[in-house]
This record gives structure tokens, C-alpha cells and sequence, in this order.
């Protein structure tokens, strides 16, 4: 098996043979708009869970055993979850399933209703394991898929609720309810490593609390495991600790030397990133394409020291977090992007135009170029499906669905290809969501091909 791979912190290792470094001489530009207001409840730490215990909770610090592991912030209206855990075996034979539990909260006295209007909760193994997939493939269907943080944004993206999940929860005052109760089982696997990824996008019509908790399977009276209780989970939510082993303790903002982004646990800001991108820094009603031969791209998903030298950093800010957790969500795992582009051909002959989304070398260095492998390192930084929809040269639309696997340092194939007549204009539409096991930053490129 495959191990379940989020490849953030990992990847920018060097191996013994170092690919050729390919530099492309082009324009990189930050990115028009902004992320939205949304909140969303972001539990990917610790990412490794060995010790049952509370893996984010925002509930308030009263009557609870251990204050510190709970942040005080409410939830309401518009808002997301997403979680991202791995359960992994202390030992060969302690094979114990660990279960995860999201569980909401409703403290005052008029009943809430929470509506599910989007998500899903697949494991690595069996659901979506990691499996070596072709670099270009179309997925029209959402049969494509290679780890179960692909397989969640890909649903999502296409508006879909999975069947496990409930439309609606209505919560009494003063009470709880679970919105999740689910395995992440390691028995029968070799090794005994399992993950699973949730992204669920709500709306509630109150104020609410939202925890997720992490307690191995309780066993029934003929030793066989169950899954845990409503009240189990509200016990352990006020009688427990933090859940472990803790990831590394992340570096301050702006402390020079060495980085380490560490994991995110807390509510960030931000679920969408929406841009018209166009002429004069985005406030042009057109996009005018590069003279032939030439490319400019826009920078996606930029964290701290990897900006591309646009100096434009792009992760979700903490509203909330823990101590030992990121600053920010480094990564913008499950966060959509939606870009328009309305290309423009302003010249007196026909155009051949591609867009591509690539993941060139990570910098902060502003050069007016990007850096590719050749051939690109064997990490894999971008595992996930990419929606294009557009006008092709016969004037019918298109919507194409086209799963991506970019290793380091990829170039990467056109998402699309179109011949724009003189003077023509045509919108293109490209939206995904951030894979949670991908690696940042990546660009979306316009290139006229000679």
C-alpha cells in the first residue's frame, strides 16, 4: 500500500542525482481578488493521531477539563469543515480502529437547523488509495481519482453531497449532535497506516460550536468493536486533552533562517478565492494574451518563501488556533479557486492559445521567470482534478473535467488549446479545489504558441 502522503512539509528535498534546472524567462504575476469571508473549521493537526483526545475544538472553555484545548469561536451561517487525519499502529499487533467524530453544538435555547449543502469523507484504503495515475487524464465522471483528499475536493467541486452524509441536522437548545462518526481502520493493512479526508460546506440558521475528536473503537459485550456514542464523544470533548503526537511547533512570521510551516488546527477565514483575471492588475474588462511565444502566468496557493517573487502570500488567516499549529493554512487545503480569464486577441492574425496549470520550482525570488525540472523529481506536489469550461473553435461550450498528477518542477500538457481570431474575445473558466495532500505553490499559465 501506498502510504497516505500530504506532501506540504516534506517535499523540496534534494535526491543524490539533482534533475537539470530548466528556466522559462516569463512574467509571474499575483493573483486578482481575494478570499471570502467564510469561515472554516480547518483539523489537520496532529496529522498522525496515536493518542485519542480533542483534534480541534471551538467550544467554550467552560466546564472543561483541559481549557486550553478549546478556542471560544462560534460558527454560523455560511461556514466549512474539513479534516485530514492519519491513524497509524503503535505497534504490529495493536490494530485498534480509531474512529473520528465531528460533533456540533447548539448553547443556546431556540433550536438550530444545520443544512449540508456540500461534501464527503473518504478513506485512503479502501476508498481512494494512491495509485501511480497518467499526468493528463479526462474525468468527466469523477472516476479518476489517486488519495482521498483528490476524491473529496473533486465531489465538491462538482456540487455533490455524499449519500453517507445527512441534509439536514436539527439541533434542540443545549444540545449536541454528530455530523460525523466514522472509522479510520489500520487492520489488514500493510503497513498499518490508514488517512482519511472530510470536506463538508454548511450553513446553519444560528450560532453553533464544532469539534473534532479522535477515540479508538469501544468494544461490546462480546469483545467486538462498535462505533463510539453521542455521549461518549461528549464525555471524552469535556473530560479530555488534546489529541497526539503533536506536530513540530511552527516558526514565527517573519524569524529569519529555516521554515517550518507546521499543521493547521482552528477556525481559518476564507473558503473561496474569486478573480476576474484581466488587464491593469485586474480591473480591465479584458484579457489581452502574450505576443507569440510568450507566456505570463499567475501565481496559485503562494506561502510564506514561495511567492514566485510576487511578494503575494495566499493563505487562509487564523481567526483561531492553537499555540503549537500553523499561523496560517498553509496551502489552502480545500479551498476553491474560481478564475475567469477573458482572453482578448488583439492582434490582426489568428492566435493559438493554451492554458496550463504547472507546478514550477518553489522560490521568493522576484526574476521574471519560473524553474522546471527536466525531467521532474519523483514527488508528486499537485494530485487532483481541474474543471475548464470555455467556447471551443466551433463556438460550443465546453465544460472538461481533467485530473492532474504534476511531480516537481512540472511543465505539464495544455488544460486547454484555442484559436482566437483577430481582435477576438473568450471567456475560460478554470475552478478546482486545493487538494489536501498537494504541495504549494503552483501556476496558471496563458502561453501563444508560434
Amino acid at each position: 500500500m501506498l502510504p497516505f502522503i500530504p506532501a506540504f512539509l516534506l517535499a523540496q528535498s534534494s535526491s543524490i542525482l539533482e534533475p537539470k534546472v530548466v528556466v522559462q524567462p516569463q512574467e509571474v504575476r499575483p493573483l486578482s481578488g481575494q478570499l471570502d469571508n467564510v469561515l472554516v473549521f480547518n483539523s489537520n493537526s496532529p496529522e498522525v493521531v496515536q493518542t485519542e483526545g480533542i483534534l480541534l475544538s471551538t467550544f467554550p472553555t467552560t466546564g472543561k477539563a483541559t481549557p486550553d484545548a478549546h478556542l471560544n469561536q462560534p460558527l454560523g451561517g455560511r461556514f466549512d469543515i474539513f479534516a485530514h487525519h492519519i491513524a497509524k499502529a503503535t505497534a504490529p499487533n495493536d490494530l485498534k480502529t480509531l474512529y473520528m467524530g465531528i460533533i456540533l453544538h447548539n448553547s443556546g435555547k431556540a433550536a438550530v437547523t444545520v443544512n449540508v449543502l456540500q461534501g464527503a469523507s473518504y478513506l485512503s484504503q479502501p476508498d481512494a488509495p494512491f495509485i501511480e495515475l497518467d499526468d493528463y487524464l479526462l474525468n468527466p465522471k469523477g472516476t479518476v481519482f489517486a488519495g482521498p483528499g483528490g476524491r473529496v475536493t473533486d465531489d465538491v467541486l462538482r456540487g455533490k453531497r455524499q449519500d453517507s452524509l445527512p441534509t439536514q441536522i436539527v439541533i434542540p437548545g443545549g444540545e449536541s449532535r454528530m455530523l460525523l462518526n466514522v472509522p479510520i481502520p489500520v487492520k489488514g493493512l500493510d503497513p498499518p497506516i490508514n488517512g482519511r479526508s472530510t470536506l463538508v460546506r454548511l450553513r446553519s440558521n444560528g450560532s453553533i460550536y464544532a469539534a473534532s475528536l479522535a477515540m479508538f473503537a469501544q468494544t461490546d459485550t462480546r469483545g467486538e468493536e462498535r462505533t463510539p456514542t453521542l455521549s461518549e464523544w461528549e464525555k471524552l470533548l469535556k473530560e479530555g486533552k488534546l489529541a497526539g503526537p503533536r506536530d513540530k511547533t511552527p516558526t514565527p512570521p517573519k524569524q529569519p533562517g529555516s521554515v517550518v510551516y507546521s499543521r493547521v488546527a482552528g477556525v481559518a477565514k476564507g473558503s473561496l478565492w474569486r478573480a476576474q483575471l484581466s488587464d491593469n492588475d485586474g480591473k480591465g474588462y479584458t484579457l489581452k494574451i502574450p505576443e507569440a511565444g510568450k507566456a505570463y502566468s499567475y501565481v496559485l496557493s503562494s506561502v510564506d518563501r514561495g511567492t514566485l517573487g510576487t511578494q503575494q502570500i495566499q493563505s487562509a488567516p487564523m481567526v483561531v488556533r492553537y499555540p503549537d499549529t500553523a499561523y496560517a493554512a498553509h496551502g489552502n487545503y480545500g479551498i476553491q479557486y474560481s478564475l475567469n480569464l477573458p482572453l482578448q486577441n488583439p492582434t490582426a492574425q489568428r492566435q493559438k492559445v493554451a492554458i496550463k496549470l504547472q507546478t514550477p520550482l518553489k522560490n521568493d525570488q522576484k526574476q521574471g521567470n519560473l524553474q522546471f525540472f527536466q525531467p521532474p523529481a519523483k514527488q508528486v506536489f499537485f494530485r487532483g482534478t481541474v474543471r475548464a469550461r470555455y467556447q471551443d473553435d466551433q463556438g460550443r461550450p465546453q465544460t472538461r473535467y481533467v485530473h492532474l498528477v504534476q511531480h516537481r518542477g512540472k511543465q505539464a500538457p495544455p488544460l486547454v488549446e484555442m484559436e482566437l481570431a483577430p481582435q477576438d474575445i473568450r471567456l475560460v473558466q478554470v475552478d478546482f479545489l486545493y487538494p489536501p495532500d498537494s504541495t504549494p505553490p503552483q501556476v496558471l499559465t496563458v502561453e501563444t504558441q508560434r
